[in-house]
């Protein structure tokens, strides 16, 4: 009896190599973007205590109660969780590892996040983000550095139409008043809330003014405005945001109905938005969380963040599917006995030369090598027979346009090929 095909877990799906190398040339990018900008890569477990995100992120919100990947250690009895963001493990980083003594930090993440979600297009059980966290600067100067590095990179990868929407979220003082304000509108239309939002009313409300409900719509449009419970320090400091973006030529929309579903957010928030993705269409999202370096166990120090969705970002690429990946250089036919042996130090050579290289291994017939080479998209097929690895030259020929094939030494080879 045949063993039952095992497949991926739903929701965390495979990166095949016709596709991997738009992650490469994404990361790339992204790489040079963040230097230019002085932000310093770190590197955290996927692994955490889930003491950590319950104190951050907040008991109340959805991916605590219900998206966390959670186990028991069996060895020691503690709770673990696969993080589910970012922000919180490099802030445990930063506070465990001192590194606020030497100056603020600006710093960058990648890789994978996991919330038990409902797969959907833009939303996986595994997906991955790139994060960025500048961890003790006051704003409003840094969040709009922030904004304009974004800007800077969507217009670097090529993508059209992404908008912007802010809002402030004011301090705790003004969370507070505006709390009790809401929570008392929305228990006038209690009967009218559909379930998601009766469940937050009392734990986390301003989680309901973010429904993607339809039926939710007029409700949400008529509940009471933070804006009126804001002190004018958060006053200040947003309207200075939206002055330093102006004068850095990034457009906005002010949303005053945006919240961010984290609870160590104040202040400033924002969020990304591209077309085409459906309901799941923030690509990049973010804002200031002064209170959490302190709430996390560190000594108080501003900061703020965001983070961006790989697999949405390049959804959204231009014609991500027709993209080809890069060609390799050469395709190396070899024929016979000697020509193998010769074959292997000439890719190394070609190699060391600046040359991609795709060795042919298992000894096909000629023919057969000559069709895998022109299937392969490489440039060039470098030929080894007999006849060259007894003479220590190999043949060239040109596999994309019209030209004789030449035997040349291994040094010409390099030439050539480099050159056209």
């Amino acid at each position: 009896m045949a063993s039952r095909q095992i497949q991926s877990i739903r929701g965390m799906n495979d990166i095949l190599p016709d596709r991997a190398h738009l992650w490469e040339s994404f990361e790339d990018a992204v790489r040079g973007w963040l230097r230019a900008y002085g932000y310093r890569n770190i590197r955290t477990p996927v692994l955490e205590q889930t003491e950590l995100f319950v104190r951050s992120i907040g008991a109340a919100t959805d991916i605590v109660e219900k998206e966390m990947y959670t186990f028991v250690d069996e060895l020691n009895g503690e709770s673990l969780a696969l993080r589910p963001e970012g922000t919180a493990a490099c802030v445990r980083a930063v506070i465990e590892h001192n590194m606020l003594y030497a100056g603020p930090q600006r710093l960058w993440y990648s890789g994978p996040m996991f919330r038990h979600e409902r797969p959907q297009k833009g939303r996986y059980r595994q997906f991955h983000q790139v994060g960025v966290e500048a961890i003790g600067f006051p704003g409003p100067d840094i969040d709009a550095e922030h904004l304009v590095m974004c800007s800077r990179l969507w217009r670097t990868l090529g993508l059209d139409g992404l908008s912007l929407d802010i809002n402030t979220l004011g301090d705790a003082d003004a969370r507070t008043r505006y709390r009790a304000r809401l929570v008392s509108y929305l228990e006038q239309h209690e009967d009218s809330l559909d379930a998601d939002s009766k469940r937050r009313l009392r734990s986390n409300p301003l989680r309901v003014l973010d429904s993607k409900n339809p039926a939710m719509k007029a409700i949400v449009e008529q509940a009471p405005r933070l804006a009126d419970d804001l002190g004018e320090a958060s006053l200040r400091s947003f309207d200075g945001l939206q002055q330093l973006l102006r004068e850095a030529g990034v457009d906005f929309r002010v949303n005053p109905r945006l919240v961010r579903g984290l609870d160590y957010y104040n202040d400033a928030v924002y969020e990304w938005i591209g077309g085409g993705l459906g309901a799941q269409n923030a690509v990049c999202a973010g804002g200031r969380y002064d209170g959490l370096v302190e709430q996390i166990g560190g000594k108080p120090a501003p900061a703020c963040g965001f983070a961006m969705g790989v697999e949405r970002l390049l959804e959204l690429s231009q014609s991500p599917e027709r993209a080809a990946a890069p060609a390799m250089d050469v395709y190396l036919v070899n024929q016979g006995e000697r020509a193998r042996k010769a074959a292997f130090g000439a890719a190394e050579r070609l190699r060391e030369g600046g040359v991609t290289v795709t060795l042919d291994v298992g000894g096909a017939s000629f023919k057969s090598q000559m069709k895998k080479a022109d299937a392969s998209g490489a440039r060039f097929a470098v030929i080894i027979g007999e006849d060259e690895a007894a003479a220590g030259a190999v043949s060239v020929k040109a596999l994309r346009e019209a030209g004789e094939q030449a035997r040349v030494s291994i040094a010409e080879a390099i030439n050539l090929i480099r050159k056209q």
